[in-house]
């Protein structure tokens, strides 16, 4: 069986991110679990590496995008490593997923059988995407007017894909802009984009300061990429 690498950006998920590295570590084909602690403040690293992670540590932190690249690159150099017929193929996942990462496993079906260059994980209970509304309709319209696919969630962080679709993703948009130039560069070069229903959740989007914050530069992320390529 082709085996998968799980890549799990973090910061500041020190209480979920062992559930999400434990359940993750169950799926059948995945045989390693990177976690890539963005510069976190509290014990997120500790507490992924004794749910059995590897653990990279940023610094400082650098953004989503940055530490999906250098998990990737890790598994890249462990691939050089051993006699293998093919690169793993990655699984990005939240760090806040917790136990309902155990159903990731419907993402990296159709990216091993070959019906699919990258999966995309729709949530089965959308609520819990809820909280960033405005994000989300600005990704989906710009997705739509630059290939004219209308994705369901457009930013949802939860992806499979082979190594051949993640190195024509690259470079990869800054911070929370991601998914969003992920999916419009894979689309217009080809490649074949799944979305699937999953029974996952994590943690929905408060209304506090922070929140908003947060908000605010996923919005200013998100612009960044559309801007680059509407």
């Amino acid at each position: 069986m082709t085996q998968v690498a799980v890549v799990i950006p973090a910061y500041d998920e020190a209480d979920r991110v062992g559930a999400t590295v434990a359940a993750a570590a169950t799926l059948a084909a995945v045989d390693v679990v990177v976690v890539v602690d963005d510069g976190s403040r509290d014990g997120t690293g500790r507490a992924a590496r004794e749910a059995g992670a590897s653990v990279l540590r940023h610094a400082r932190n650098r953004g989503k995008a940055a530490a999906m690249d250098i998990g990737a690159e890790a598994v890249r150099l462990l691939d050089q490593r051993e006699p293998r017929a093919s690169p793993r193929p990655l699984l990005f996942l939240d760090a806040d997923l917790g136990a309902t990462a155990a159903a990731a496993g419907a993402l990296i079906t159709p990216v091993l059988a070959g019906e699919a260059d990258m999966t995309i994980a729709v949530f089965a209970d959308r609520v819990k995407l809820g909280g960033h509304g405005l994000v989300v309709r600005l990704s989906g319209a710009g997705i739509r007017r630059a290939t004219g696919w209308t994705p369901a969630q457009p930013l949802n962080g939860q992806r499979c894909l082979s190594r051949a679709a993640y190195d024509a993703a690259r470079p990869l948009a800054r911070g929370f802009g991601v998914e969003t130039a992920m999916s419009i560069d894979l689309k217009r070069k080809g490649f074949r984009i799944a979305e699937v229903e999953v029974p996952m959740a994590h943690r929905a989007t408060g209304t506090d300061l922070r929140a908003q914050l947060h908000r605010a530069r996923q919005f200013a992320d998100v612009a960044r990429a559309l801007a680059t390529r509407l």
